[in-house]
């Protein structure tokens, strides 16, 4: 069993440099089953999430070749419909794009249902709306999720969703992005990597347009082929960086972002105090003078992302005064609070709303990564308070943050990853 240990109290300094965006990459490599010939993805995040889609697509029949540590090629040619395997499919969230990806090229799919963190409650009603819109019938049975088509193929659609959903927007124009006729998705979802796999889609030859608004229209084409295409910077990992400078009281230079992806992080930390300066690929954060407390909703994209609520919570217990935390997005997304109040924190969850008076000192304690998010949010606070903190279940984290321990290391952080002994295999071995 693999911990993070963290000996805290000392502000980050430095430059760190983000990898590759997470949620871009998994749909963009799931939407390379629509392409009979090689793909090269370029700087794709080396984290588990990331790996366990590349053996998912393995073991369906693709080929996936390293070409450098940021770089894989990636040939779908001989893929075949319906094979993926069900364990590692329930083991990550992001695999529901294998629905629209089969969906799209074989007209018809059957795929596992998801996994991913538990937070709340988090339906793919929308994407078997959209599904349904298409022509597809949907049968949920036996853990799987099965469609299928007339004649094998989709009948393209004008599809209104019911919110904002990034996983089905990217599962329709997915599953349209080869066929005849034009559709439509209204209410679309905005997010950066809406916009990344429709620019990788039209590299690879497909039509589609209005990716960033809330209307993107999908014309079908008659196949697509291979490209080369680089993944967006991580927003959620500048972001974790950004704000655990601001934690710390440091300096950081956080490299090979985009800004304006970052811009609600920014207003957010500006408005405790900090000072983020902003400049072509990069930011800045200082934290050298007293913050402030500050209120936080979490909205879709280009609101202030849920994936960034943990994090901010674990900043605002640093800061005196009292701050609100209202999540709008999952309905509980707060396990990871119970660990912070085991350094002390004073935070109350009422429904949504999160209270956290801040200030308090925290201290270092023994703590577990609850989910992705909320494991960055325990190794932030853990990193702002004098003594040392072990983090168990770190697999969580490095789902979503590639190398963390060596960049904050980087920074100045004294940290490392131990393999500790597993307690029930202890027991069971006496």
């Amino acid at each position: 069993m693999e911990k993070i240990v963290i000996n805290g109290g000392a502000p980050l300094r430095g430059s760190v440099d983000v990898s590759g965006s997470k949620n871009a990459a998994l749909p963009i490599i799931y939407a390379c089953i629509l392409v009979k010939g090689k793909c090269i993805i370029e700087n794709i995040p080396n984290i588990i999430d990331i790996n366990r889609s590349f053996d998912i697509l393995r073991g369906m029949g693709a080929v996936i070749r390293t070409v450098n540590k940021t770089t894989v090629e990636i040939d779908c040619t001989n893929v075949v419909c319906g094979t993926s395997d069900y364990n590692l499919v329930r083991r990550l969230r992001g695999s529901y794009y294998l629905l629209g990806a089969e969906l799209g090229r074989f007209g018809k799919a059957r795929v596992a249902y998801p996994g991913g963190c538990d937070f709340g409650v988090r339906p793919i009603d929308q994407h078997i709306k959209g599904f349904k819109a298409l022509g597809g019938e949907v049968i949920t049975d036996g853990g799987y999720i099965e469609i299928s088509t007339k004649d094998n193929k989709i009948t393209p659609a004008n599809i209104y969703f019911d919110m904002s959903t990034v996983g089905a927007t990217l599962n329709i124009m997915i599953a349209s992005a080869i066929s005849d006729g034009v559709t439509v998705i209204e209410n679309a979802a905005r997010e950066p990597h809406i916009v990344d796999c429709a620019n990788f889609l039209n590299s690879c030859g497909a039509n589609i347009s209005g990716a960033g608004s809330d209307v993107i229209k999908i014309k079908g084409v008659q196949s697509l082929h291979g490209c080369t295409y680089a993944i967006i910077p991580d927003m959620i990992e500048a972001g974790s960086f950004m704000v655990a400078a601001a934690a710390t009281r440091g300096h950081v230079r956080i490299n090979n972002v985009i800004p304006k992806h970052l811009e609600s992080i920014t207003a957010k930390l500006e408005e405790v105090g900090a000072v983020v300066e902003e400049f072509d690929d990069s930011v800045e954060v200082i934290a050298n003078r007293p913050l402030k407390p500050t209120n936080v909703k979490t909205l879709p994209y280009p609101g202030f992302p849920t994936d960034m609520h943990p994090q901010m919570c674990a900043l605002l217990a640093t800061i005196e005064g009292i701050s609100f935390i209202n999540e709008s997005i999952y309905d509980n997304r707060f396990k990871y609070i119970e660990e912070l109040k085991r350094m002390g924190a004073d935070i109350k969850v009422d429904g949504r709303i999160v209270t956290i008076t801040g200030g308090v000192p925290l201290s270092a304690a023994p703590l577990i990564a609850v989910d992705l998010r909320g494991g960055i949010a325990v190794l932030t606070a853990a990193l702002t308070c004098e003594g040392v903190s072990e983090i168990s279940e770190i697999n969580l984290i490095e789902r979503g943050y590639d190398d963390i321990v060596g960049k904050l290391k980087g920074l100045g952080a004294d940290i490392k990853k131990i393999c500790a002994p597993d307690p029930v295999a202890l027991k069971k071995a006496n």
